[in-house]
């Protein structure tokens, strides 16, 4: 990713320096449990151990004499340790380091993606709690629909981003396999324990059948997990963007001291930031295809999905950590407005309180057909701004409710009785 949406630390776990770093973890784990197979020297695992090292450049100018990154850097490494160097490697492909360091680097990632969403989940039930019963209206087809409360919207980004949590606990666990099995996967010339050597000082699990590559169904799920949290940010962003117009105006992003919305209107205030977040997750989503098209290789192996990855590995994971930091800041910064909130609620002259009006005549021993035509009547003209829906249906001879009646049908607490149960269910007992 461009620097502009990258954070250092995800950025870092995927320079050269850390993946090269890990292959030589990889294979000096591999050699460790040779040492106790018998089968490699003691001397030349300490060796290993003590002399190993690399250098990037170094590594680029043999590769692009060898056209291959993986004898590249075990040429690099056996300039650094000497004779003992011919160890290193023995029995292995590959895939077995490239494989096993990029779920490495996944299992990194999610841990760090976990931690953004800690944050985010934080974020959320604070603001959440803060506007338990801040009244709102809430929109059915972008149109006035029933009040709901501005927690409540928070509620359900909180439980929304809570399953993508579990989702990403899961894919990380899903993604966390090492595979050290040799050329076609049939541990012809390594024997398994090193493959179990590697897994547990790797914090992995072996991959039950690994075909020379890691199957990649694995990573079509991780990715397409990415891809869910990425709607699901969304989703939230997408939300502030429309309570931010003009005409809503109920919250907006923070606008600080000093900061322009416009090269040419200096008034404007604009939601940059979640316009910016609806990009972003475009992207994250994107690369969850290519993931899926990688499952289908070629026999035990090919490499279709070696330049697939190399790409979406690093860019799915700092786009998307770098979008969890800048939501839970839009959020744990949001601008709330209640009392637009209430101006809003009031617009339609109490037309939001229709449904109660209509299932108060049913139980008045109204005909539901007739019932709705008496409530939609009265609702229309309120629409075409000809007076409040209380005072036309008070002045309706077939409203068969009396004024008290009627009146008490228009109380906003009562859309909020269950508000506590909703609160209780997404963030347990108080």
């Amino acid at each position: 990713m461009i620097p502009r949406y990258a954070r250092p630390d995800m950025t870092a776990l995927w320079e050269a320096e850390s993946r090269f770093s890990i292959w030589l973890e990889i294979e000096t784990h591999a050699l460790d449990a040779m040492v106790k197979l018998g089968i490699v020297p003691q001397e030349a695992a300490k060796a290993v151990r003590e002399k190993g090292g690399f250098e990037v450049d170094r590594i680029d100018e043999i590769e692009r004499e060898v056209k291959h990154d993986v004898i590249a850097f075990l040429t690099s490494l056996s300039e650094h340790v000497g004779p003992e160097a011919r160890f290193v490697h023995q029995g292995m492909t590959s895939s077995d380091v490239l494989d096993t360091c990029f779920n490495v680097q996944l299992v990194r990632a999610s841990d760090m993606l976990l931690d953004d969403m800690d944050a985010l989940l934080a974020a959320l039930k604070k603001r959440a709690l803060e506007h338990k019963m801040t009244a709102t209206i809430g929109r059915s087809h972008g149109i006035h629909a029933e009040p709901t409360t501005f927690g409540l919207k928070l509620a359900q980004a909180y439980a929304e981003f809570d399953r993508c949590r579990d989702r990403l606990i899961a894919a990380r666990k899903e993604i966390a396999t090492c595979a050290i099995s040799g050329a076609v996967g049939t541990f012809a010339n390594i024997d398994p324990s090193v493959e179990a050597h590697v897994a547990e000082a790797m914090g992995l699990e072996v991959e039950p059948v690994s075909t020379q590559v890691i199957p990649r169904d694995r990573h079509a799920m991780f990715f397409a997990t990415l891809g869910v949290i990425a709607s699901s940010m969304e989703r939230l962003a997408v939300e502030v963007r429309h309570l931010q117009r003009t005409e809503v105006l109920e919250a907006e992003e923070y606008f600080s001291e000093g900061q322009k919305g416009s090269s040419a209107m200096p008034h404007k205030r604009n939601p940059i930031l979640t316009e910016n977040l609806t990009g972003l997750a475009r992207l994250v989503r994107g690369m969850a295809v290519p993931a899926m098209e990688n499952v289908a290789l070629w026999h035990e192996r090919d490499i279709s999905h070696s330049s697939v990855e190399r790409m979406i590995g690093p860019d799915a994971t700092i786009t998307l950590d770098f979008a969890l930091v800048r939501l839970t800041n839009v959020v744990d910064n949001l601008l709330v407005y209640p009392e637009r909130m209430q101006a809003n609620l009031d617009k339609l002259g109490g037309l939001v309180h229709s449904q109660r009006v209509l299932l108060a005549l049913t139980q008045a021993g109204v005909s539901r057909e007739d019932a709705y035509r008496l409530v939609q009547r009265n609702a229309m003209p309120v629409w075409r701004g000809e007076g409040q829906f209380l005072d036309l249906l008070k002045a309706d001879d077939e409203v068969v409710l009396s004024d008290s009646e009627l009146e008490n049908l228009f109380d906003l607490d009562y859309h909020f009785k269950h508000v506590d149960t909703i609160f209780t269910r997404v963030f347990g007992e108080a």
